[in-house]
């Protein structure tokens, strides 16, 4: 890796320089600004910011769903910014879960049909039904997206997403369409991944309640890392004030 800071050895994801523009006709629009940060083993870190702050930007970044204009991100000891699209996919395939705020199930598959999905390509898959245990669902295996509320087809979307045994878990607005007690039962179950599989786990939000429940939490604003805050206490998601 580059630069002359020490790098802890815990370090899964290390952003450095990231900047990222897009051309809007003949407007360039910037989305990150010089972007440092660093993600670490097992943590639940929230990325918290206000639309058009860079988040989902970041995040697609880091998962390789997309490239930045300039600087590198590294996994581990990996270059992603010196990989191929084919090499960017097999990272993606292997190493990271996602989760956004629209579930995407397939709707003619049961719950279990829709976790089976990831498993049937997955090197080393957890059984649909752990997926479904871990996110509280075990009763609703053989239902269709149609038979679940909101809260339980992204409880299934998350169960899809930690099938494969991601080393990283990343969470889009995922409680965005969602009310609170249902989000607070979806990060609930987010809560459980990053504890029994020692996933680390970011949830990118502009709710800053969902802030609590983090062991960092991310300021972005402008492109920019604004600030950096550890929670000395982390809360439950049934203890947040929403």
């Amino acid at each position: 890796m580059t630069g002359n800071t020490a790098v802890r050895a815990d370090t899964v994801f290390r952003a450095l320089g990231l900047t990222k523009t897009y051309q809007m006709g003949d407007v360039q629009v910037p989305a990150l600004r010089g972007v440092d940060l660093e993600l670490y083993r097992g943590e639940f870190a929230v990325l918290l910011g206000p639309s058009g702050s860079g988040k989902s930007t970041l995040l697609n970044i880091l998962g390789g769903l997309d490239v930045p204009t300039s600087g590198q991100v590294f996994y581990e000891d990996q270059e992603l910014t010196s990989y191929s699209d084919s090499a960017l996919t097999r990272f993606r395939r292997q190493y990271v879960g996602f989760v956004f705020q629209f579930y995407n199930l397939i709707p003619s598959l049961t719950a279990r049909e829709n976790v089976g999905l990831i498993t049937e390509i997955a090197r080393n898959p957890l059984d649909p039904r752990e997926a479904l245990r871990i996110v509280g669902l075990s009763a609703r295996e053989d239902h269709f997206p149609a038979q679940l509320s909101g809260g339980e087809q992204q409880r299934v979307a998350i169960a899809r997403a930690i099938a494969k045994r991601p080393s990283v878990l990343l969470c889009d607005e995922p409680t965005g369409a969602l009310d609170v007690q249902t989000g607070a039962m979806v990060l609930e179950a987010i809560r459980t991944v990053n504890i029994e599989l020692g996933t680390t786990t970011a949830v990118i939000t502009h709710n800053a309640v969902i802030a609590g429940m983090a062991d960092r939490v991310i300021s972005l604003s402008d492109g920019r890392v604004a600030r950096i805050e550890h929670n000395a206490h982390k809360l439950l998601p049934s203890e947040l004030q929403w």
